[in-house]
């Protein structure tokens, strides 16, 4: 069995809200984690950006740092899911 570490967050970007940057959603009776509206927002227009004409630098880093919160966020819902499947299922009599 091998253990999984979550990835490791330097810092954020400056253009993430400090509120409403996540949204919690409920699939299977599993809680599931996402970048909230705004956030996809921000990423989809840096890369329409990306797409069409080159980043700055500061952009890049900033879609890096996004690409890093995506990376734990999906951590965090693999590690949700797992515990939740791999929990004993109760019986009820």
């Amino acid at each position: 069995m091998s253990i999984l570490l979550p990835p490791q967050l330097q810092i954020l970007p400056a253009s993430l809200p400090v509120e409403g940057a996540v949204n919690i959603t409920v699939e299977d009776g599993i809680p599931i984690f996402r970048a909230s509206q705004i956030v996809q927002q921000r990423i989809e227009a840096l890369l329409d950006k990306q797409t069409d004409s080159s980043l700055s630098p500061e952009e890049v880093a900033e879609l890096n740092r996004y690409e890093e919160i995506d990376d734990y966020l999906s951590f965090v819902n693999r590690t949700i899911r797992n515990l939740y499947i791999n929990q004993p299922q109760s019986t009820d009599r």
